[in-house]
C-alpha cells in the first residue's frame, strides 16, 4: 500500500548557511497556516530536534542510514509522519557530509534519495552574484538522484543582489529561487546547545518563532514549497521490523524503567523509549535536578545525555538524590547511562573554571571540562563482556559528542566496549555488574536484541526484589 506524505528535504551547501533558521521558520510559517507539521533531522543530532518539538507540538525524529538501516529509517519516517500534512526533514552539514568523504552513506542526499524526497538547497550567497550558479550546478551533478527542487538564499545584500542571483540560478539550473534573507535580517538562534532546553521550557522560543513565521511570509513563496512537497511520489509503506506487532505485554508484568528526563538529562531517541515500551516496559520519569528520586517500584535505570556541566551547583547539592541513586546501582537495579549520565554517575565533575563538584560517585573517575571539543562522530561499539545490553562480542553503533575528558582514579577501570571511529580504535566506557555506562550514545535500531536484553535483566532483578520482601 502507498500513501501521499508530502515532503520536504531542506538541505544546505555546508554547516552554517542558515539551514536551522529556514527550517524553524517554515515550520512556524506553516503551522500558522493551520497544517500539522511533523519535523525530522538527518543524522544524530539531538539539538536540532528539540527546536522542531517546540515548533510543531510533535516529537521530531531522527533519521539516520549508518545506526538504522535504511529500511528502518523508512519505517521511522513512516511512523513519524502518519497524520502530519507536511513533514519536513532537516539536513545535517551539507548535502553530501556523511560518514565518509567517498559515498553519500548517512549523508541528508541519501535520506532524500531513500525517502524520493524533493530538496530545498539553503546557499549563502555573500559576496557573490553569478557564481552561485556554480555552487548549485555542483550540487545538482555530484549526484543526479537527488532532486533539487528549489533555491533558498541567504545572506543576501539587498533585493537586487537577490535578482541577480537569481537570474544566474534560474537560467544555468532550471530551478527555482524561492526565497531569501537579507544579512541585516539574520535571526540570532538562542543558545544551539548549552540552555537550550531551559529556554523552551519557560516558553522563550515562542517570540523566535513568530518572528521567523513573519519572515518566511514576508521573503519565502510557502505556496509553491507546499506544491512541492505535495509533488512528492507516493512511498510504499515499509514492511516493519522494528515495530512488527509483538504480544502484548499484561500490564502486571511490565517492568519499570525509571527515565531521568529534565534540563540537565534530555538526550533520548524516541525510538529507543518506544523500543522499551514495545517490549513490555513501563516508563516512569524522574527529575534529578528537581531532587527526585528513582521511583521505588523501578526495576531499570536509564540516564541519557545532556548537558549536567551546567547544572553542577545545582546537581551537587542534591545529596539526597545522589544517595537514592548510588544505593539503587549498589542494589543492583540495571543501569545505562550514556554521556551527560555517564558523567553524572562520577565521582566528581570540574568545570572549566577549574572548580570541583561532587557527582553520584559510583564509577571511580573523574569528569574535566574542557573549551574544545574532546570527540564527535559515529561509532561502532564492540562489547569487551557479557553485560547490560550485550554479549561479549556483538555490535552496535552510536554517536558521541562532547566537550569533556574523563580521568580514571583506579587501574580497575573495566571498560564497556571498543570503540571504533574514523580515527580509529579505543576503549569507552565502563562496565560493572549491572552498571553500564558510556559516552556513546546508543541507537538500540543498530541491535534490537539490545532492548530485549536489558528487559531480562530488569525482569531478573524484579523477580529477585520480589523474593526479599
Amino acid at each position: 500500500m502507498s500513501q501521499e506524505r508530502p515532503r520536504l528535504v531542506i538541505a544546505g551547501t555546508g554547516s552554517g548557511v542558515g539551514k536551522t533558521t529556514f527550517t524553524l521558520g517554515l515550520m512556524a510559517a506553516m503551522k500558522k497556516r493551520g497544517f500539522k507539521v511533523q519535523g525530522f533531522k538527518s543524522g544524530p543530532d539531538y539539538i536540532d530536534p528539540s527546536y522542531h518539538t517546540a515548533v510543531t507540538g510533535r516529537p521530531s525524529r531522527n533519521l539516520d542510514t549508518w545506526m538504522c538501516s535504511k529500511e528502518q529509517m523508512k519505517e521511522i519516517f513512516w511512523r513519524g509522519s502518519e497524520g502530519a500534512d507536511l513533514s519536513i526533514i532537516e539536513g545535517v552539514m551539507g548535502l553530501y557530509d556523511g560518514k565518509s568523504p567517498l559515498s553519500d552513506q548517512g549523508s541528508t542526499a541519501e535520506i532524500a534519495v531513500s525517502l524520493a524526497s524533493p530538496v530545498i538547497l539553503v546557499v549563502n550567497i555573500q559576496s557573490m552574484a553569478r557564481s552561485a550558479a556554480a555552487i548549485v550546478k555542483g550540487y545538482q551533478l555530484l549526484n543526479p538522484s537527488v532532486s533539487i527542487q528549489g533555491v533558498i538564499v541567504n545572506r543576501a545584500g539587498s533585493e537586487g543582489h537577490v535578482k541577480l542571483v537569481q537570474a544566474a540560478i534560474e537560467q544555468e539550473c532550471d530551478v527555482p529561487v524561492l526565497g531569501w534573507l537579507e544579512r541585516e535580517q539574520a535571526i540570532d538562534i538562542p543558545e544551539r546547545h548549552l540552555g537550550l532546553i531551559p529556554a523552551i521550557e519557560r516558553g522563550e522560543c515562542e517570540l523566535l518563532f513568530s518572528k521567523l513565521a513573519a519572515l518566511m511570509e514576508a521573503k519565502v513563496d510557502l505556496d509553491q514549497l507546499f506544491h512541492i512537497a505535495q509533488s512528492a511520489a507516493a512511498l510504499p509503506e515499509p514492511t516493519p521490523s522494528l515495530f512488527a506487532m509483538r504480544k502484548p505485554v499484561p500490564e502486571e508484568n511490565k517492568v519499570v524503567i525509571a527515565v531521568a528526563k529534565d534540563a540537565a538529562f534530555n538526550f533520548y531517541y524516541p525510538e529507543n523509549l518506544e523500543l522499551l515500551e514495545q517490549a513490555g516496559a513501563k516508563l516512569s520519569y524522574f527529575s534529578p535536578l528537581r531532587g527526585e528520586r528513582i521511583p521505588d517500584e523501578a526495576d531499570g535505570l536509564l540516564i541519557g545525555g545532556g548537558f549536567p556541566e551546567e547544572f553542577v551547583q545545582v546537581l551537587t547539592a542534591q545529596t539526597e538524590v545522589k544517595q537514592n541513586i548510588r544505593e539503587r546501582i549498589a542494589a543492583g537495579l540495571p543501569t545505562l547511562a550514556e554521556c551527560g549520565g555517564y558523567m553524572y554517575l562520577c565521582r566528581a565533575i570540574i568545570d572549566r573554571a577549574g572548580e570541583s563538584y561532587p557527582m553520584v560517585g559510583v564509577i571511580p573517575a573523574t569528569v574535566t571540562m574542557q573549551s574544545r571539543l574532546a570527540a564527535l562522530g559515529y561509532r561502532e561499539v564492540h562489547a569487551t563482556s557479557n553485560h547490560l545490553l550485550l554479549k561479549k562480542g556483538e555490535i552496535a553503533r552510536g554517536h558521541e559528542f562532547h566537550y569533556s575528558k574523563l580521568t580514571a582514579e583506579t587501574e580497575d577501570f573495566p571498560p564497556a566496549y571498543e570503540s571504533i571511529g574514523r580515527r580509529g580504535k579505543k576503549v569507552e566506557g565502563y562496565h560493572q555488574g549491572n552498571l553500564l555506562a558510556g559516552y556513546t550514545h546508543l541507537h538500540f535500531a543498530s541491535n534490537p536484541a539490545m532492548v530485549d536484553r536489558w528487559i531480562r535483566q530488569c525482569q531478573t532483578y524484579r523477580q529477585r526484589k520480589e523474593q526479599m520482601r
